[in-house]
């Protein structure tokens, strides 16, 4: 028996993205100057596995979520944790655009997660 395919909203304000799938109760608001043009610009969505992308923000977010709670780490780059669960399957688009801002992040910043 296969799932239904999660419908997924997808909306640009500005500079702010959001991404939201309300049969599974998620969302990731991106808000962060420059992000939407650095992502005109990135690798194409059919460059990715969503297997590589999945295992890379799973190691991504505990990193960050680690970050967040550690001071010695800039707490104004590091403001909130991020719920990602490993057993929800975000599907493909959610997971692209979380390992593209995990990307430009490290590189606006000088990050390495």
């Amino acid at each position: 028996m296969t799932q239904p395919k999660p419908t997924v909203d997808f909306r640009k304000v500005s500079d702010t993205v959001r991404i939201a799938n309300d049969s599974i109760e998620y969302e990731i608001i991106i808000i962060e100057p420059g992000f939407d043009s650095w992502l005109a610009t990135a690798k194409p969505r059919n460059y990715f596995s969503l297997v590589y992308l999945e295992n890379k923000n799973r190691m991504w977010v505990s990193e960050w979520n680690q970050r967040v709670l550690d001071n010695r780490y800039n707490q104004n780059l590091y403001e909130m944790r991020i719920d990602y669960q490993p057993h929800i399957r975000y599907g493909f688009e959610v997971n692209y655009l979380l390992y593209q801002y995990f990307s430009y992040f490290q590189q606006r910043y000088k990050q390495r997660l």
